[in-house]
C-alpha cells in the first residue's frame, strides 16, 4: 500500500529533509508540505492523508493545539527539537516522536511502524477465531502490612513509591503507607506495564507522570530524580511507548 503523507513544519530545512527521506521510500508519497497548522488543515480537508509529520513549536498554532481541534486525524509522527513534549505526544497516540536533527535510520524506523499500523487497520475481516479459554483477570491491587494491620493498596491509587533502607513509603492520592518491604520486592508485586523504577529510591506510576524535564519527573508537586542507572530504560519507554 502507498502511504499518503503530509509534512508540517515552519522550518524550510526540516521540510527539505523530510521530503528527501520520503523520496527514498517507494511506499511513501508526500502529498504536500506546509509551513503552518492552518495551511495543513486546509490540505486535510481536500486530500486523503494517511500519515502526518508534525512539528510542535510553530507560530499561530502549535502541533499539540492543532491536534486538539482536529476531529479525524491521520497517523502522527512528531518531528521536534524539544524532548520535553514526548509524554504529551504519546498521549495523542503518536506513532513516534523524532528529535531534530532526524537521522535517516530513526525516520525509517518510525515510518515502518506507521506502515505496520496501517496494514493492521486495513486487513480484511477473517473468520471469527475460536473463543480464547477464560483466564483470571489481572490483579489490580496488593496487600501490605502497615500499622499492625494488613492494608489493601489499589494500584490505580499509587502515585509513587519511595525507598528508605528496609522500608518503603507508598504515596497514594490520599495517604502515605509505610511498610517493611524492599524496593525489589515491591517491583515484583507491581505490574510492569504500569510502574517503573527510575531511581534506586523511587518507583513511579507511569500514567501518573505530569511532565519530564531533564533528569526529573514531576507528579503533582513532587519532583522525582531519574538515576543514571535507570535513565536509558526510562527514556526508551518514553520514546517507544506509543500506545499501539
Amino acid at each position: 500500500m502507498t502511504i499518503r503523507c503530509l509534512a508540517v513544519d515552519d522550518e524550510p530545512l526540516a521540510l527539505d529533509i523530510i521530503e528527501s527521506y520520503v523520496s527514498k521510500l517507494p511506499f511513501l508519497k508526500l502529498v504536500k508540505t506546509c509551513s503552518s497548522a492552518t495551511e495543513a488543515m486546509q490540505v486535510l480537508q481536500e486530500e486523503q492523508i494517511d500519515l502526518m509529520f508534525l512539528d510542535i513549536e510553530m507560530p499561530e498554532l502549535t502541533g499539540i493545539q492543532f491536534l486538539n481541534i482536529l476531529k479525524n486525524q491521520p497517523l502522527i509522527i512528531f518531528t521536534t527539537a524539544y524532548p520535553n513534549y514526548a509524554l504529551e505526544g504519546f498521549n495523542h497516540d503518536a506513532v513516534d516522536y523524532l528529535l531534530k536533527p532526524i537521522p535517516y535510520d530513526r525516520f525509517l524506523k518510525a515510518v515502518t511502524k506507521a506502515q505496520e499500523r496501517l496494514q493492521r487497520s486495513h486487513k480484511s475481516p477473517e473468520a471469527p477465531a475460536a473463543a480464547p479459554a477464560p483466564h483470571a483477570p489481572e490483579q489490580d491491587f496488593m496487600f501490605v502490612k502497615a500499622d499492625y494491620k494488613t492494608v489493601r493498596v489499589d494500584f490505580a491509587d499509587i502515585l509513587w513509591i519511595e525507598g528508605l533502607k528496609d522500608y518503603i513509603i507508598i504515596q497514594t492520592k490520599d495517604q502515605k503507607i509505610i511498610t517493611l518491604l524492599s524496593m525489589n520486592k515491591a517491583m515484583e508485586k507491581l505490574p510492569e506495564s504500569k510502574f517503573m523504577r527510575v531511581h534506586r529510591s523511587f518507583i513511579v506510576a507511569l500514567h501518573k507522570i505530569d511532565s519530564i524535564e531533564k533528569s526529573r519527573i514531576r507528579i503533582g508537586n513532587k519532583e522525582i530524580p531519574i538515576g543514571e542507572v535507570y535513565k536509558d530504560h526510562f527514556l526508551h519507554w518514553v520514546e517507544e511507548n506509543n500506545i499501539q
